[in-house]
């Protein structure tokens, strides 16, 4: 494990050059890696590890996300079998399901946790808030984490592109005695561009905060205000729109990504650098005492048990497409679609 010195804080990480693909394949020879659930993170992970040369199975109920497991190149009885049965032929069980779903299939997980296996995650909702999720794990098994820092079709895309997500890892028990070396080998296997040391707490307090905060939540509703100023005081939806999202993301983003916010204020006017050396003071106080509040949220366990009594009341799933179709349908993101079919890319 390599020292990098972050913005003047010294951090644990592994790189790829250091933790090779060789050596994660030459850790995991005799492992069968049993992912669980095919929704968001098991398709990625699942597919990297299997064109990486890894033994992975899938496990997933019948029904549509099977289908679509089967239309991956996953085959029913070969590599693709139901829950219980991938539990039981998995020395290595990733459990991918949702946090809310977690809690339901949990039981099976536990029953083929046998003595020297792995329990793997990737978010630490289930194992930091176990007074709420019931998840356990027995003393004789390894429970451990890589928590890849996007979304799994990402992780999927980056890595057909030679990329990788960055991923946190932790060890949470150490039953056998090779739980790091585990971690590491299923961190480079999924496709990590390069890991970085947390634990099961820092993580989950870090990513709730994260999601609910600039990742999607306050940056949806800072575009809404910004849209909506804008149109109520006379500008039209493609002026309004352009100038709120399509020119951060396509033109700001990629730049400040590049080499960093200063690079890219210094690659605008200088109309804009002062404006934006001067606004951000007042955007930063306003904001600071709403992620303070969700932080305190998040930690206290409010956030999680919203998730869980929201994620498993019967129909959540048709309440949720009601609320994705009411943003969808709204004039911002509807101004968003006629944009990018605009887009010079697109003709």
């Amino acid at each position: 494990m390599a020292t990098i010195n972050f913005g003047g804080v010294d951090e644990h990480v592994v790189t790829r050059e250091e933790f090779t693909l060789d050596h994660a394949r030459e850790v995991l020879k005799d492992e069968v890696i049993a992912v669980i659930g095919y929704g968001v993170q098991g398709p990625g992970q699942s597919l990297n590890l299997k064109d990486n040369g890894f033994n992975v199975i899938v496990g997933q109920r019948k029904g549509k996300t099977f289908d679509k497991a089967v239309a991956d190149g996953w085959v029913p009885g070969v590599n693709l079998f139901e829950i219980e049965e991938a539990c039981k032929r998995g020395t290595i069980i990733q459990f991918l399901v949702s946090d809310a779903a977690q809690i339901e299939v949990w039981p099976v997980v536990k029953k083929h946790l046998t003595p020297g296996k792995a329990l793997y995650f990737s978010h630490g909702f289930g194992i930091t808030y176990n007074d709420r999720t019931g998840i356990v794990p027995p003393k004789d098994v390894d429970v451990i984490m890589v928590a890849p820092k996007g979304s799994g079709t990402s992780l999927r895309r980056l890595y057909l592109q030679g990329r990788g997500v960055n991923s946190s890892f932790a060890v949470h028990q150490d039953a056998t005695g090779k739980a790091l070396e585990r971690t590491l080998a299923l961190g480079v296997g999924v496709g990590s561009g390069y890991l970085f040391e947390t634990d099961f707490k820092r993580e989950v307090y870090s990513d709730l905060t994260g999601e609910r905060g600039t990742l999607m939540g306050a940056i949806q509703g800072i575009f809404l205000a910004q849209y909506e100023v804008l149109r109520e005081h006379g500008h039209t939806p493609s002026e309004a729109f352009n100038e709120t999202v399509e020119e951060l993301t396509q033109s700001l983003m990629p730049l400040f990504a590049e080499k960093g916010m200063d690079w890219m204020y210094a690659n605008c006017s200088t109309t804009a650098q002062r404006g934006a050396l001067d606004w951000m003071g007042p955007f930063h106080d306003a904001t600071k005492p709403v992620f303070e509040k969700l932080y305190k949220q998040v930690a206290d366990g409010t956030e999680a048990q919203i998730s869980i009594d929201a994620n498993s009341k019967p129909g959540y799933r048709e309440g949720l497409e009601k609320e994705l179709k009411a943003l969808r349908e709204s004039e911002l993101w509807q101004t968003g679609a006629t944009v990018r079919k605009l887009r010079p890319e697109n003709d």
